[in-house]
């Protein structure tokens, strides 16, 4: 995507990240998804949220909690 918008609707922020809208949704409802804002009762996403949610979720096995990358570089 070289759309350089700052704030992203669901469907744009779950695009950007290539999962889908419902996905995103169900996650912000959980709490398991990205950082979001309320902008006159709607949803939007900002890229540096979208891309610091994505970092975290970085693993290096099936069977990594997250734990198995701190306090290393990721």
């Amino acid at each position: 995507m070289t759309d350089e918008r700052k704030y992203f609707t669901t469907v744009e922020a779950a695009r950007y990240l290539r999962l889908s809208h419902r996905t995103l949704k169900r996650y912000r409802v959980t709490g398991d998804g990205p950082v979001f804002l309320r902008m006159g009762g709607r949803v939007r996403y900002r890229r540096d949220h979208l891309d610091a949610w994505a970092a975290q979720e970085q693993r290096v096995s099936t069977v990594d909690d997250g734990t198995a990358l701190e306090g290393a570089s990721r």
